[in-house]
């Protein structure tokens, strides 16, 4: 789809729920066209009938220069209400949009953001969407005024001498050759710029993001120079940009109408010997400036308007993505009872991580899952989030299929501690929360449960302290801790731990271990390890090689497997650690 009927579509999307105000805004339009058109014509008559002759009825003037007076103020006003009108249903609309784009992005598939630029995105989401609200200001008042303008003007031209409109009218053609010029000229270089200061966004996102290892390898000259490239670029383009403005929107147009009004000047004074009215030169000297004025004003707005139709289309095919497959189904997780049946999957269906696993992990059990990277471990936990769906076999929760299961039963029922806890910028309090309303005895039952209760609590405002950005405040294991509070605080029946322990010291490992200990046989959870230790006391741990479970068994079992992969790494570890 061009990026034309992209812009379209999503104006019909964002807009249509503001349908009568356009309506309405379209009607008033016209009336102060209309009212503005009558305006020359009452000066006619005034010079011909009064002025000229010098006929001075008093009270006959009185009404036609009243009559152009309020003509005239009637126009501003109706304009001014509807400049109002008009901008907030731009700004409507754009709330709107902007609304809808961030719920479409926190509904997109895991699979979306593998390959998605977190810059990029936010741009989209502000920039993009705040560039819509443009177009719909330009379109919606400006040029649809403009153009209402100029018919109306045309026809009151048409009514007092046809033959001198039709001469007006060839401006028309004239302007859509010079439009035409600009947007072959202008479009490659707005839709490079707005990819550009994209880029520029990401570049800066990844940059903060990434600040202590841009400094710790000294690479900011390095970043600087590609940021200085990207910059140089997007300056390139928003000059050759502004040279198509410079030769194609105001001087052209300038020139058009200076060119008319001296022909109209020159054609009058010729066949002013043949009884055309001296009024009527006023009027058309008026209209031109009428006609040409909105003609300008239209293609000023190219400008801007090529910037938005290409926001436009980049927001809409933002809106096409396919949002993440939920669960609508009455299934619930009541007990905690996971099983895999012949699953196979892969990131690339070509290149398969998981081949036909079938395992059955009973409620309230402990399991935990180890193997070399790449084997598939964080898949299985990924696959039985839902973040994926496998290409073959099914996933069952208590015995109903993942996608039986309603998406509010199945984010409460199976909770997470990911490997790099996500604290928001707000109060420990919040962080535990995450908007689901619970109540502060729920929220302190779950810290306690989490071995964090004591913590939280002295903080200078307890569970009003504010954690800073990324949680900043806190250590490593801290934000771990308030992690698994989270996930305790929904009452999961599945805790799904992705090695939770793997960035934090033996002291912090041996406070989660007692928080985990007090779930064991009450939660079902299932760990990936990195460290062995923490699932040393697991009911059965899986070890996966290449996408196959390769050992299977509790602790002791997987020792007396003679130079198995499990004792393997389990005396790698202890040799390393010194034991």
């Amino acid at each position: 789809m061009s990026e034309r009927k992209q812009a379209i579509s999503l104006l019909n999307k964002a807009a249509l729920p503001e349908r009568r105000h356009l309506w309405l805004g379209l009607f008033w339009l016209i009336s102060a066209a209309l009212l503005e058109a009558a305006g020359p014509l009452l000066g006619k008559a005034f010079i011909d009938q009064h002025l000229l002759p010098r006929v001075l009825n008093w009270p006959e003037i009185f009404m036609l220069l009243g009559g152009g007076l309020a003509c005239g103020w009637a126009a501003s006003l109706i304009r001014y209400m509807q400049l109002l009108r008009l901008a907030g249903v731009a700004m409507r609309s754009v709330k709107r949009l902007r609304e809808q784009v961030y719920s479409h992005v926190l509904a997109l598939p895991m699979a979306y953001f593998d390959k998605a630029i977190t810059g990029q995105l936010v741009s989209r989401v502000t920039n993009d969407t705040e560039s819509v609200k443009a177009l719909y200001v330009q379109v919606l008042f400006v040029m649809l005024d403009s153009l209402i303008v100029v018919l109306g003007t045309l026809s009151a031209m048409a009514w007092l001498n046809w033959r001198l409109m039709l001469m007006v009218l060839i401006l028309i053609p004239a302007v859509v050759l010079i439009v035409w010029l600009y947007q072959r000229w202008s479009a490659p270089s707005v839709t490079k710029a707005r990819q550009l200061r994209s880029d520029i966004n990401a570049q800066m996102a990844e940059s903060i993001a990434g600040m202590s290892v841009v400094q710790a390898t000294n690479s900011e000259q390095r970043f600087a120079g590609r940021f200085q490239s990207t910059n140089n670029s997007l300056y390139a383009a928003r000059m050759a940009e502004l040279r198509a403005n410079a030769w194609l929107l105001r001087p052209a147009l300038d020139f058009l109408n200076v060119a008319l009004l001296a022909t109209v000047i020159w054609v009058f004074g010729k066949q002013s010997f043949s009884g055309l009215e001296i009024g009527v030169l006023y009027a058309f000297v008026s209209y031109i400036a009428r006609v040409v004025e909105p003609l300008i004003q239209i293609t000023m707005q190219f400008s801007q308007i090529q910037q938005a139709v290409v926001s436009a289309a980049r927001v809409n095919v933002l809106l096409g993505e396919k949002q993440a497959i939920n669960g609508d189904g009455q299934g619930q997780v009541s007990q905690g009872a996971v099983h895999f049946k012949d699953v196979a999957f892969g990131y690339d269906a070509r290149l398969p991580v998981l081949h036909d696993l079938s395992l059955t992990i009973p409620a309230g059990s402990f399991y935990g899952i180890v193997g070399h990277t790449g084997s598939g471990k964080s898949t299985l936990l990924s696959l039985l989030l839902r973040f994926y769906t496998p290409q073959a076999g099914q996933i069952e929760i208590d015995g109903f299929p993942l996608l039986e299961i309603g998406d509010a039963a199945f984010r409460s029922g199976v909770g997470l501690v990911p490997q790099d806890p996500f604290l928001l910028a707000s109060s420990a309090r919040d962080n535990i929360d995450m908007g689901r309303k619970l109540s502060q005895e729920e929220i302190e039952t779950a810290a306690k449960a989490a071995n964090v209760h004591e913590l939280i609590l002295s903080l200078e405002n307890g569970y009003d302290t504010d954690m800073g950005e990324s949680g900043t405040r806190l250590s490593t294991g801290q934000k771990q801790l308030i992690a698994i509070a989270r996930a305790l605080a929904g009452k999961p029946r599945i805790l799904l731990l992705d090695e939770a322990t793997s960035h934090i010291d033996s002291e912090t490992e041996q406070i989660v271990q007692q928080a985990l200990s007090r779930l064991h046989g009450k939660v079902t959870m299932i760990s990936i390890a990195h460290r062995l230790s923490t699932i040393r006391d697991a009911d059965q741990i899986i070890v996966l090689n290449h996408g196959h479970i390769a050992e299977k068994g509790n602790h002791d079992e997987l020792m007396q497997i003679e130079r198995g992969i499990y004792q393997r790494l389990y005396l790698l570890q202890q040799l390393d650690a010194g034991v």
